[in-house]
């Protein structure tokens, strides 16, 4: 099935880019939220990257009383226990893999498309990213949990059991609680993924340290990526 692609910003950080990076915005934010990113992470010169950073759809946000904003998925309350939103979370899936697909069919394999984004990006990309079908190069929530974690047995992808996962959070964070993105890490752990933690004397929020330990991050995934490829 053909999906529409979402629309988005792209920079590039050099010609013929070898690696792509697909990084989702926050709630009520927009793919412009993150343009910078590039240039903060400073990733070796001779690294060429594309980044693309697309725009959520606009939809009605049940815990911000029925206002329209550009969200991934629609959230009904901050307890653990609300009712999650599974048709958004698929809808959107589909967006960011008609992404994927576009950049496959620009010549970047899945394994050097690194998936990531903050908050309830963060919560997409660990959502889309742990179920896709081939295996990426990485995945990275920031300030986030993993939505649907009761399905998450039942539909997670053998192709991507080995792939890193980086999950960064504040730990004075109010909106998305340090108890909760910790939890997604173990439950995670205890299935077998290989997972990277860091905690920041931050709040919900990203910082200096973080995209640093992100950086780190994104080289290791992608030179393990290449020894893979050309191996």
């Amino acid at each position: 099935m053909t999906h529409l692609l979402p629309e988005y910003i792209e920079a590039e950080t050099g010609t013929a880019p070898q690696h792509c990076v697909i990084w989702l915005h926050g709630l009520g934010a927009d793919g412009r939220d993150f343009v910078d990113l590039p240039g903060m992470l400073n990733l070796p010169a001779q690294m060429s990257i594309r980044f693309l950073f697309p725009h959520a759809p606009m939809r009605p946000i049940t815990l911000n009383g029925g206002m329209t904003m550009r969200g991934w998925y629609d959230v009904t309350g901050l307890e653990a226990s609300r009712k999650e939103d599974l048709e958004g979370l698929q809808a959107s899936s589909d967006l960011v893999t008609a992404l994927i697909h576009q950049e496959v069919a620009r010549g970047i394999p899945a394994n050097q498309i690194l998936l990531g984004g903050f908050s309830q990006g963060g919560a997409l990309s660990l959502y889309l990213g742990l179920r896709y079908p081939d295996r990426l190069a990485g995945i990275v929530g920031l300030s986030t949990y993993l939505p649907a974690a009761s399905h998450f047995r039942a539909e997670r992808s053998e192709a991507n059991q080995n792939t890193p996962v980086f999950m960064g959070h504040g730990v004075h964070d109010p909106m998305i609680s340090l108890q909760s993105g910790n939890a997604s890490r173990q439950f995670l752990e205890e299935l077998g993924y290989r997972l990277t933690w860091r905690t920041y004397q931050i709040q919900h929020s990203v910082c200096e340290q973080e995209i640093i330990d992100l950086a780190e991050f994104m080289v290791s995934c992608w030179s393990r990526s290449d020894s893979a490829y050309h191996g």
